[in-house]
Parts: structure tokens; C-alpha cells; sequence
């Protein structure tokens, strides 16, 4: 009887980080795919910095190549994700308690054809539920970027153009009365004279092109290496 005990116990050391990571929500074949992918993986702990977000996100792949001396940053993006899928994956992220977040998300939902102040009030949720499954885990969130409608590939966001600040401003307002740090990326990828993201920027008026990239990771990478070294200065007391 006393083997058997010991041996379950044994066992729920190795089955609980499996099932924290499990997410029983399901949606587009994608999300479907990456959240399988995400559950094989080693779960999250507290040295990983997390980017979290959408396509936008998941097509930065491997975002330690970005910033020169970054080497905990993990990549949780899933391409077509908004505030509400990405609030039923937050156990494969909060799980582990991550030393950071770096959260985006909101143009997927304002394609979704919501408005603004719903497209906002969806992404305070998850953002609420982060700081609730997760609260010592430092929580950075990022502007939605802009767009440019020049390209006349993204339909479901025709018109749009002049929305997404009027988001900024709802998430960046929230941000700073709930104490969070607000990156605002929005300014630094538009045209000075309007909304439009600069065309040297984007790929298809949506997705970024490699000097998009680097004028994001040029924004966080302060960020980010203050993270850095502290996870290196506590690995080294550990």
C-alpha cells in the first residue's frame, strides 16, 4: 500500500505540468496545431520572457535573434488570435509564472468588425486575467500596430485606418491607471502626417517586413535587458 502511495505520487509530479498546459478550448486548425505544439513543450518558468500575442507575434519567430543579449525570450504568438482565444490559453502561459509578458493583441478583433471601446474592454480582460493567474510576473503591454489600407489586401479592415489609435488611446489610459507599463508602437511605425504604417514597414499593409521587426525590437529591447539581467543576476544567487 505504502509503494503504491509513493508511486502516485511519483507519477502527479510528471502529470500535473502536463495538464496545466492542457487547453480544452479549440478554434481554427492553426490555434488547434500550435496549442498541441506549445503543450509538448517544456513548461514555461520563471526565467522565460513570453511574447504573447497574434500573428504579429508568431511570425517574429525566434525573438532572441532580435535583440542583441536577449536569451530568455520565448515566442507564444498563434497567427488569426484575438483577446478571447488567447484568454483560453493563458494556463500554458501563466502556469509557469514567466519572469514577463510582453502582451499584443486587438486587429484581429477589430476585423472581427467589434468597436473600439469592445475591441479594448476584450483585450483588459486577458489582461486582467494575466495579473490574476500570474501576479508576480511583469506585465508589458504593446500598442496594436498601425495599417495601411494602401494595399487593399485586408478587407475586413477597410476604414480602419483611424480606429486602431482610438484603441491605443482606450488600452494606454487603462494601462496607466492600473500601473502597467504601455509600449507604444503605434507612433514609431506610422507616417508623422497621418495613420498610415510607413510602406517600408509592412509587407501587405498588415504583416511586418524585417525593418518592421527591428524598429519593434529596437522599442522593447530596453526593456527586455533590464529583464535579462536580472534573471542572469538570480541564476547566479541560485
Amino acid at each position: 500500500m505504502k509503494s503504491r502511495i509513493l508511486s502516485l505520487i511519483f507519477l502527479s509530479c510528471f502529470l500535473v505540468p502536463v495538464y496545466a498546459q492542457h487547453v480544452t478550448y479549440r478554434s481554427s486548425k492553426h490555434y488547434n496545431e500550435m496549442l498541441d505544439k506549445f503543450e509538448r513543450l517544456p513548461r514555461l518558468d520563471s526565467t522565460a520572457i513570453v511574447m504573447l500575442g497574434n500573428s504579429l507575434t508568431e511570425n517574429g519567430k525566434d525573438w532572441n535573434n532580435k535583440i542583441e543579449g536577449a536569451r530568455h525570450l520565448v515566442n507564444r504568438g498563434i497567427i488569426g488570435d484575438d483577446a478571447i482565444r488567447i484568454y483560453h490559453r493563458l494556463n500554458q502561459i501563466c502556469s509557469g509564472h514567466p519572469k514577463a509578458i510582453f502582451f499584443e493583441c486587438g486587429i484581429n478583433d477589430l476585423s472581427h468588425g467589434l468597436s473600439a471601446s469592445k475591441v479594448a474592454s476584450d483585450v483588459e480582460r486577458t489582461i486582467e486575467a494575466i495579473r490574476q493567474q500570474s501576479p508576480g510576473t511583469r506585465l508589458y503591454v504593446q500598442s496594436l500596430l498601425p495599417i495601411n489600407e494602401d494595399f487593399g489586401r485586408w478587407k475586413s479592415l477597410s476604414g480602419m485606418t483611424d480606429v486602431v489609435p482610438v484603441i491605443n488611446h482606450l488600452l494606454q489610459d487603462y494601462c496607466s491607471k492600473n500601473d502597467i507599463t504601455f509600449i507604444n508602437l503605434f507612433d514609431l511605425m506610422k507616417y508623422p502626417e497621418n495613420n498610415k504604417m510607413r510602406v517600408e514597414l509592412c509587407a501587405d499593409g498588415l504583416h511586418l517586413t524585417s525593418k518592421g521587426y527591428e524598429v519593434w525590437a529596437k522599442a522593447i529591447a530596453p526593456y527586455v535587458l533590464e529583464l535579462e539581467d536580472v534573471t542572469s543576476l538570480e541564476s547566479t544567487e541560485r
